[in-house]
């Protein structure tokens, strides 16, 4: 009776056992792994060889014309515009005449300035001499001299006022649109507007622009891992340049000589200014530049192509290929990229990059070199197509 409940209650485990065995060679006979390696595709790369070499920095931009000195010319007074002495676009000078306002109220406030000031001079020299004969106390001279001066500085401000019906030109340049005309009635302000009504036309604010076309300046904005070489190349005593074309045709050259204080955080980028000769006055404020900015040298750095470069979440890497062609990536640190070509930290020079054929690997895969058209160097684009022509049908029965 014992020896029947035992093989009772063995049987359950033999049968498992038996399930287990059939089970584990199905899986071995559909799912074979003795050549599981051996079927995984080996991915056909292009690759460079990094460099250890001096960088010039080539930056693509865009920016804009703006002038050296623009000078609004406003009115300081109220009063009515006499006679206007330029014309729309003429070049001017610095002190030249441009506009005269009606100053005869000022000029006889002037005169009557100045004649109670030479009366007070006067005045004090009659003290004077009366002191010294001792016909008056010093008090009466301090009085007399106070009124004097008194006197004096409201002529020279009599004399201010009526320099201001005579408006020259603080700066050399070229003459904007006149807002102006004779009869009109201007008035200080802050805000350019010209109104007529039944009776006048009064003009608030600029009465015309002066504009300093020779030279002319040129702002565009560059990314901030290109500030390196351009404080770089200021260090080194060399001056960045900038060159460009307009509709012309006509190439133009210029040198940077102010680099923003600070980074405009939205875009990661900051403001440059350069100077550009333009005698010829073909260039005026406002026009839209693309340029190329020769940024300065990165002496002995490592250089590969940008397109070597793989960002993502966790920040930017490159496939580095060993001696038996097996492919792994390595953290690296872009400090700066230009025609196509980006230095690089993270890696040793002489360590070999995938270019081309990135999309399907994985750390540890097998990789071969695409077949180069002709001799090509590393660092050339090479073709990743096979160079044979295919057979036709006639060959391909020899």
């Amino acid at each position: 009776m014992k020896y029947e409940s035992q093989k009772a209650t063995k049987k359950p485990w033999i049968l498992m056992f038996v399930v287990l065995a059939a089970a584990g060679g199905a899986a071995k006979y559909f799912w074979p792994t003795g050549n599981v390696e051996a079927k995984t595709p080996v991915q056909t790369v292009t690759t460079f060889v990094a460099e250890q070499r001096d960088f010039p920095v080539t930056l693509e931009a865009t920016g804009s014309t703006v002038a050296t000195n623009i000078v609004d010319i406003r009115p300081q007074v109220t009063n009515v515009v006499t006679k206007v002495h330029i014309k729309e676009g003429q070049k001017v000078n610095a002190g030249d005449l441009l506009i005269s306002l009606d100053d005869r109220a000022d000029r006889a406030n002037y005169e009557k300035a100045q004649a109670s000031a030479e009366d007070a001079q006067r005045q004090l020299t009659r003290a004077e001499e009366l002191l010294r004969q001792q016909f008056v106390a010093q008090g009466a001279v301090d009085t007399a001299r106070a009124n004097a001066q008194a006197a004096q500085a409201a002529a020279r401000a009599a004399l201010a006022l009526l320099s201001y019906d005579n408006i020259r030109s603080p700066i050399t340049g070229r003459a904007g649109i006149i807002n102006v005309f004779p009869g009109a009635l201007v008035q200080p302000g802050n805000t350019v507007s010209t109104s007529t009504t039944a009776t006048a036309t009064n003009t608030q604010a600029a009465m015309v622009t002066i504009t300093q076309l020779d030279p002319i300046n040129v702002q565009f904005t560059v990314p901030e891992s290109a500030l390196p070489a351009l404080f770089a190349a200021q260090q080194a005593g060399q001056t960045p340049t900038i060159t460009f074309q307009m509709g012309d045709g006509k190439k133009r050259e210029g040198k940077v000589f102010v680099i923003d204080n600070q980074v405009d955080q939205a875009i990661g980028a900051v403001k440059v200014k350069a100077v550009v000769d333009n005698a010829d006055h073909t260039l005026i404020p406002g026009q839209f530049v693309r340029l190329q900015v020769k940024a300065g040298n990165f002496k002995n750095v490592l250089v590969v192509p940008s397109q070597a470069v793989v960002t993502n979440t966790r920040g930017e890497q490159v496939f580095v290929v060993d001696a038996e062609n097996t492919v792994s990536l390595k953290p690296v640190k872009v400090q700066t990229q230009s025609q196509g070509f980006a230095v690089i930290s993270g890696i040793n020079a002489g360590d070999k990059v995938v270019v081309e054929g990135k999309q399907n690997l994985r750390p540890n895969g097998k990789v071969k070199e695409a077949e180069h058209k002709g001799d090509a160097k590393p660092g050339q684009k090479t073709d990743a197509k096979s160079d044979t022509k295919p057979e036709t049908k006639a060959e391909a029965q020899k």
